[in-house]
């Protein structure tokens, strides 16, 4: 039996892959594990500096795999395992390494969701996304009620967990739920080659972007304080140096992370 999450490093970058392509990647114990230990991998890996996570086949992710959920037996089962998809999400907010979605097709659930975790999202030009939740009397999980309105408004946000209406790739980035569509032929070079790029920035300060980008309880006079103690201190890393040499000597800066 294959592995549900396939895991691989090249050049910097972790690509994890969800592998269950016959349910299009339907979240079930094994994919929600897969995840987690891969996301420890990636994070831990010192010389991995992005990850790009995307699904095999057809689909990035349909949503919970719906058999498995009907097989769960007792509240403290369904409890245990909604918690750890909601794990997953989180994992990928607080990973101080950017993580980029690479939507190759069907998008539905809490595949959106975990998708919208993400720091970056490129879409195929044939993807499709859909909050199908309301269609199986259930709401919104993987972090959803928190992401989609961050993303596209509370307003529109309502309407397509209310309705569950699939929206194609164009209408998904008019309304700022990924940040490009691409033509499937070009989508896995584009991906990569902004891998390449973060996986090149000066890690540290992309890390702390990611963080404090994400912690939206910030006040402003937080934010400010923030800045005040932190930015000297990534003055005086080495990585820091290094980009004030390159930008004197009109050359690509190398990062270290120190």
């Amino acid at each position: 039996m294959e592995d549900a999450v396939l895991y691989a490093v090249e050049n910097g970058v972790a690509t994890i892959t969800m592998n269950r392509p016959k349910s299009l990647n339907s979240m079930n114990d094994a994919l929600i594990d897969g995840l987690h230990e891969a996301l420890t991998k990636a994070e831990n890996d010192e010389a991995v500096r992005c990850i790009v996570l995307t699904g095999n086949g057809k689909a990035f992710c349909a949503g919970g795999d719906l058999s498995f959920l009907n097989g769960l037996e007792g509240t403290a089962a369904k409890k245990s395992f909604i918690a750890k998809v909601g794990a997953v999400a989180k994992r990928i907010t607080v990973i101080e390494k950017p993580i980029i979605a690479w939507i190759n097709g069907v998008t539905a659930g809490a595949g959106v969701n975990l998708m919208l975790a993400c720091d970056l999202i490129y879409a195929s030009h044939k993807a499709k996304f859909g909050e199908s939740f309301a269609k199986v009397a259930l709401i919104p999980d993987c972090g959803g009620l928190y992401f989609l309105p961050r993303a596209i408004g509370i307003h529109k946000a309502k309407e397509l967990m209310f309705t569950g209406d699939l929206i194609d790739a164009p209408t998904a980035e008019r309304l700022g739920m990924v940040n490009d569509v691409i033509e499937e032929e070009y989508l896995k070079d584009k991906v990569y080659e902004m891998a390449a790029r973060l996986a090149a920035s000066a890690p540290i300060a992309i890390g702390l972007t990611k963080k404090y980008l994400n912690d939206t309880g910030l006040t402003l006079d937080e934010v400010l304080n923030i800045e005040e103690t932190t930015q000297p201190l990534l003055m005086g890393t080495d990585d820091c140096k290094e980009g004030i040499a390159a930008f004197y000597e009109k050359r690509a800066a190398v990062f270290t992370g120190k």
